[in-house]
């Protein structure tokens, strides 16, 4: 089973490499499934409903989130009724929609994508330790493919996360930073790890945003309004091998694409 995981949608840059190249990049890759994170799709915060409806009838086939999931409002109601649309499992209990979904495709093996929010620089959220715990205790166990969104900051919890899952689920992939890092592996038990799958959105900016604008903000320390940058997007994420009998991953890299494009003319939100 291939998987495509990709880094955060950042604004209109990420959601139109999505629109024009997903189906294009499904077919050259391969691949059985396509899993991203989506919390930024919307102006670079947050993602709106019609956004989201929209990455999924592109070719995504679940979409994560993060921090920003209920930046706007009416995703709520979105994230009630669409299961393919997940907000972090360790959400405060009343939160909207579900944070783990188990997914039972006819022409393919059943999946579990699971995600999760870091608590270190992030804002108050429960163990997603714990909750890992007690995800992993209700899942069936014909659910051998089990994907972790692990939407944090600092590289330590997102590695020590890994192997307090290791062997457990099939890989524990990193989203929030928007840089893609260096250091894919298969832990002991058989884990697959990428501490941060980078970003889906404008590669000559800083972290999606307007390099000048961020600039400003530290030369000056007065509150800047960020826009998302205008450069040309590209994809990041992790492509996977997973062998759908174990759960386990037999091959995992860093994957982005293009390296280089062209500048974009419209403005982005």
């Amino acid at each position: 089973m291939r998987i495509l995981f990709l880094g955060d949608i950042v604004g209109r840059p990420g959601r139109s490499i999505v629109f024009e190249r997903l189906r294009q990049v499904r077919r050259d890759c391969g691949c059985d499934l396509v899993v991203a994170n989506g919390e930024n799709a919307s102006g670079g915060i947050g993602v709106t409903a019609k956004a989201a409806r929209q990455l999924l009838d592109a070719g995504i086939d679940v979409l994560t989130g993060g921090n920003h999931t209920f930046r706007h409002k009416d995703v709520a109601a979105f994230l009630e009724t669409e299961e393919r649309m997940l907000r972090p499992a360790n959400y405060p209990p009343g939160a909207p929609g579900r944070g783990w979904q188990v997914y039972r495709p006819k022409d393919k093996p059943p999946y579990a994508v699971i995600n999760l929010l870091g608590r270190v620089f992030m804002q108050a959220a429960d163990c997603p330790f714990r909750a890992a715990d007690a995800i992993l205790a209700e899942l069936p166990a014909d659910v051998r493919v089990r994907l972790v969104d692990f939407h944090a900051e600092a590289t330590s919890e997102k590695k020590a996360l890994a192997y307090y899952l290791d062997g457990r689920v099939s890989a524990v992939l990193g989203t929030h930073t928007h840089v893609q890092t260096a250091d894919a592996q298969l832990l002991p038990r058989g884990t697959a790890l990428l501490s941060d799958c980078g970003m889906t959105g404008p590669a000559d900016s800083a972290l999606g945003m307007d390099p000048e604008e961020v600039i400003a903000r530290f030369l000056t320390g007065l509150p800047v309004r960020f826009t998302v940058s205008r450069a040309a997007p590209r994809f990041e994420g992790a492509l996977l091998d997973v062998d759908a009998a174990t759960g386990k991953v037999v091959t995992i890299a860093a994957w982005r694409h293009p390296e280089n494009g062209r500048r974009q003319t419209e403005e982005s939100p």
